[in-house]
C-alpha cells in the first residue's frame, strides 16, 4: 500500500543522508519533496500543512544543525513525526464484563464482514478469547448467513437471533454470548454506499445498547478521499476507538490511512492485508513507518516467522544438515511452503532493511503465484525422486512438467535453485554462516 510513497520518501531522505550540513536551501528542497508525496498518496491537505510544518520547524532548530550527521538527524525527525501521525499504539481494550463487545461499523463493501471474521481468529489464536461473531445486518440478502459460514471457519460461536429489528438482534446475541460463557462478541453492522442520516441514526441507536468496548472504524484504503469524508461523518456520529484498514495489499497509494487517522483520532489498529482469515496485521506505528522509510521491519518478521514456522521441521532440517545428511527436495519443498505462509519472499523483503530496493521483477520469482506453481512442480515427483533429485533425467523431466502442467525449462529452473540452495547449506554447516553475513557487511541501511 506505502508503496509509491516509501519509494519517494526514501529517494529524498538518501540524497540528504551524505549531506554535510543542513542549510534552509536543501532543507526546503527536502521538504518539498515530502510534501509532494505525501500530496499523491492522496493524504488530505491539512495532515501534509500540519506534517510538514513541524518537520521544517524541528530540521532548523538546534537539534539538527549541532548535530554531526545532520542528514541522520533530518531523516529521524521525519521519521519521528510520521509516528506522531500514525497515533500511538494501542491494542483491543476488552476490560469488560464478558461478553467484551466489538462494533465494526462502515460503509458497504468496505469489508466489514470479513473483518469481523479476521478479528474473530486473531481474538482466539493469539490472545485465547472465546469469540461470537453477530450481524445485525437486516437489509443485505444472505448477510448472516455469510457471517455465520465464517465464524464456522475461523472456529468462532456464529450467532442468529430470530429478532428482525437490528437492536433487538444484538440485545439478544449478548444474552446467549453470556449463556455460552463467551469473552467477546463481534457485532457487524449493516452498510450503505453513501452516509445518510438513517444509516447513522441506526449505529447510534446499536451503541447505546450495546455499550461497546470498542467501536472500530472499517476503512477501504482504495477509498481516497472518499475515505475522509465517510471518516468524518462516522467520527461525528460514534465515539471510535480504532480504525481497521482494509485491502492494505492492494495498490492504495497510502493516504487514506494517514487522512482517516487525522480525521477521526482514532488509532489504525489492523490492516487487513488479504482475503484469507489469517491475513490480518496488528498496526505498530513505528514499526510501519520503519517500512514505509525503508529501514524494514524486523520485529514484526520475527513475530510472523515464529506463529507461522513449523518449529519441530525447522528443528529437523537443522539437525540433518548439521549430521551432513543433505538438502533434498522434500526439505526444498518445505521451505517454500514456510515462504508461502509468509507471503511470499515480496512480503519478506518488506520487511528487511533495504528490502524495498529490491527490483519488482526480482520479488515476483518468488511471489505467491511462483511458489504453487514450484510446489506443484515437486508434488508431481515420485518420493524416490524427491530423495535423490540426481535421478531426474530427460524423460523424467518431461513427465514432472506434463504432470504439473509447467514447461521442462521450469522443472529446470527449480532443480537448479535446489542445488545451489544446498550449496549454501552444505557451507552453513560447514562453519561458513559467518563468511556468509561477513559478505554483506555494509550493505544494509542504518536505522537512522
Amino acid at each position: 500500500m506505502f508503496e509509491t510513497l516509501s519509494a519517494r520518501l526514501t529517494r529524498t531522505l538518501e540524497r540528504l543522508r551524505g549531506s554535510g550540513r543542513l542549510t534552509e536551501d536543501n532543507t526546503r528542497e527536502a521538504l518539498r519533496e515530502v510534501r509532494m508525496a505525501l500530496l499523491e498518496a492522496d493524504v488530505a491537505l491539512p495532515v501534509v500543512k500540519g506534517f510538514t510544518e513541524q518537520v521544517r520547524t524541528r530540521a532548523l532548530g538546534a537539534e539538527v544543525l549541532n548535530s554531526l550527521t545532520p542528514g541522520q538527524a533530518f531523516i529521524k525527525i521525519v521519521h519521528d513525526e510520521l509516528v506522531a501521525v500514525m497515533g500511538s499504539d494501542a491494542g483491543l481494550d476488552l476490560k469488560a464484563q464478558p461478553p467484551a463487545v466489538i462494533l465494526l461499523a462502515g460503509l458497504q463493501g468496505a469489508g466489514k464482514t470479513t473483518s469481523a471474521a479476521k478479528l474473530a481468529r486473531h481474538l482466539q489464536e493469539r490472545l485465547h478469547k472465546k469469540t461470537a461473531l453477530v450481524s445485525a445486518d437486516v437489509y443485505r440478502p444472505a448477510a448472516r448467513a455469510q457471517l455465520h459460514k465464517l465464524a464456522a471457519e475461523v472456529g468462532a460461536t456464529g450467532l442468529a437471533p430470530t429478532a428482525d429489528n437490528p437492536v433487538g438482534i444484538v440485545t439478544t446475541a449478548i444474552a446467549e454470548a453470556r449463556k455460552q460463557l463467551c469473552d467477546v462478541l463481534i457485532v457487524d453492522t449493516a452498510g450503505r454506499l453513501h452516509v445518510d442520516a438513517e444509516m447513522m441514526d441506526e449505529a447510534q441507536r446499536l451503541h447505546a445498547a450495546l455499550a461497546p468496548a470498542e467501536t472500530l472504524f472499517v476503512v477501504d484504503a482504495m477509498a481516497g478521499q472518499d475515505a475522509a469524508k465517510a471518516a468524518a461523518a462516522f467520527g461525528k456520529a460514534l465515539p471510535l476507538t480504532g480504525i481497521v484498514l482494509t485491502k492494505a495489499d492492494g495498490d492504495a497509494r497510502g493516504g487514506a490511512a494517514l487522512s482517516v487517522r487525522h480525521i477521526t483520532g482514532a488509532p489504525i489498529k489492523f490492516l487487513g492485508v488479504g482475503e484469507k482469515t489469517d491475513a490480518l496485521e496488528t498496526v505498530h506505528a513505528e514499526r510501519l513507518v520503519s517500512r514505509i522509510l525503508g529501514m524494514g521491519d524486523v520485529l514484526s518478521l520475527v513475530e510472523e516467522t515464529q506463529r507461522s514456522v513449523d518449529q519441530e521441521k525447522a528443528a529437523k532440517l537443522a539437525h540433518k544438515i548439521s549430521k551432513g545428511s543433505g538438502f533434498d527436495l522434500e526439505d526444498f519443498r518445505d521451505q517454500l511452503q514456510q515462504v508461502q505462509k509468509l507471503g511470499g519472499l515480496g512480503a519478506l523483503l518488506d520487511k528487511l532493511p533495504g528490502g524495498g530496493r529490491v527490483p519488482d521483477h526480482a520479488k515476483s520469482q518468488f511471489g505467491e503465484r511462483e511458489l504453487r506453481r514450484q510446489i506443484a512442480i515437486i508434488n508431481s515427483m515420485t518420493k524416490r525422486e524427491r530423495r535423490r533429485p540426481e535421478i531426474i533425467n530427460g524423460s523424467r523431466r518431461r513427465r514432472i512438467a506434463a504432470g504439473s502442467g509447467t514447461q521442462v525449462q521450469e522443472v529446470n529452473r527449480l532443480l537448479k535453485q535446489h542445488e545451489q540452495l544446498g550449496r549454501v547449506m552444505k557451507q552453513m554447516a560447514g562453519g561458513g554462516m559467518a563468511k556468509l553475513l561477513r559478505g554483506f557487511k555494509g550493505q544494509l541501511p542504518p536505522r537512522f
